[in-house]
């Protein structure tokens, strides 16, 4: 076997090896639509490009050691196809996920999130009542509001305690009302009106002390899920531009390798250049 079908056999080897990053963050992804994000669509994309990048880059090691022409022909255009994908993928979850953060509010360490800085594709579909019906009740199933309460030596948490906590983007959107509402803090979970004026957005109404209902129906729960997907994507998007440059250079070696395989086998010397032969042949792979 020629040393350029090595080359390649290993260049296989170490493609499907990065096929494992990217599978398993879309498997993260989906633990975290189960249990955190509630949003099970967006994990699929990732899965099914890591499942295609191991399924290919097996062909393209058995086609290496085997020497089968078809098969090495059929990797690198179809590793092309999922490397195309894949970048294209990776431009999509920046786009839908750039817009919207949290806002700081005064003395407390936790943020604040809006639905009107978000917008886009992804907003549109989780605000959307279709969608917020299965990803409120996911939320409410996770009990994670539930799991919010805590207490020091036996006493529970006071709200100077609460204030400096770092809640996640769903705790503080779904499991509390809006500060700017003005609701007196009894446990993590129970806060009810003030003495003062109630304030003017919309979620202080929908803000309830029923474990079931909570803050499910606010605005500021769909603004924390957006929040949350945009944390993990980021997350996950940094592995994929990683593996996706290191699956471009191994691309780049296995072809120049096939295309050296190949001028061997039709007894070319190395470095010839085909544009001095007296009738050029058309690019192929």
């Amino acid at each position: 076997m020629r040393t350029s079908n090595h080359l390649i056999g290993v260049l296989n080897f170490l493609t499907f090896l990065l096929s494992v990053p990217i599978l398993g963050g879309g498997i993260w992804l989906s633990s975290r639509a189960n249990n955190t994000d509630c949003l099970k669509f967006l994990q699929w994309p990732l899965i099914i490009i890591g499942v295609s990048i191991m399924v290919v880059s097996l062909a393209g090691f058995a086609g290496a050691c085997y020497r089968n022409t078809f098969l090495m022909r059929l990797y690198l255009v179809v590793m092309f196809v999922v490397i195309a994908v894949l970048i294209g993928f990776i431009i999509f979850a920046y786009v839908v996920t750039d817009k919207g953060s949290g806002r700081r509010v005064m003395n407390q360490a936790y943020l604040e999130y809006y639905l009107e800085d978000y917008s886009g594709w992804l907003e549109e579909r989780v605000a959307s009542d279709s969608y917020w019906g299965k990803i409120g009740s996911c939320i409410r199933d996770s009990r994670v509001c539930a799991k919010m309460g805590r207490t020091i030596n036996g006493v529970p948490e006071t709200a100077e305690m609460f204030y400096v906590r770092h809640l996640t983007p769903i705790q503080s959107g779904c499991c509390k009302p809006p500060t700017e509402c003005g609701y007196v803090y009894q446990n993590e979970t129970v806060w009810n009106l003030g003495s003062g004026l109630m304030g003017a957005n919309a979620d202080c109404t929908r803000w309830s002390n029923d474990q079931e209902q909570l803050c499910y129906a606010c605005n500021s729960c769909k603004a924390g899920v957006l929040a949350s997907l945009k944390k993990s994507w980021r997350k996950v998007s940094v592995i994929n531009i990683v593996v996706m440059i290191l699956l471009v250079i191994v691309y780049i070696v296995a072809y120049a390798a096939y295309r050296n395989n190949k001028r061997m086998d039709n007894d070319e010397p190395y470095g010839e250049a085909r544009m001095t032969k007296a009738q050029p042949s058309a690019f192929h792979l």
